[in-house]
């Protein structure tokens, strides 16, 4: 490949490689196509940012989806209570 592939000022570049992140994270991505986005990526700051950015929000996902979430037992007790108000009233 030429240098031209991996220069970080081709928006059309740029775009190819961003609509293959989730490809890539997900590890569906060719090997062939993952070098590549991975050289990508060492020389583009911008898309690097996108990439940094995408991998830490499906991580937090991640994290946020296996663990379930757990009111403290006060904020629980009021927001039943909030809900009863409400059926109540209507």
């Amino acid at each position: 490949m030429d240098d031209h592939h991996h220069r970080h000022d081709d928006p059309d570049h740029c775009r190819a490689i961003l609509a293959q992140l989730n490809d890539y994270l997900d590890g569906e991505l060719a090997e062939s196509l993952c070098r590549e986005l991975e050289q990508h990526l060492a020389e583009c700051p911008d898309c690097r940012t996108v990439y940094d950015t995408l991998s830490r929000t499906i991580h937090i996902y991640r994290a946020l989806r296996d663990a379930p979430a757990e009111l403290p037992q006060e904020v629980e007790e009021r927001l039943i209570h909030r809900i009863k108000v409400s059926l109540n009233a209507s």
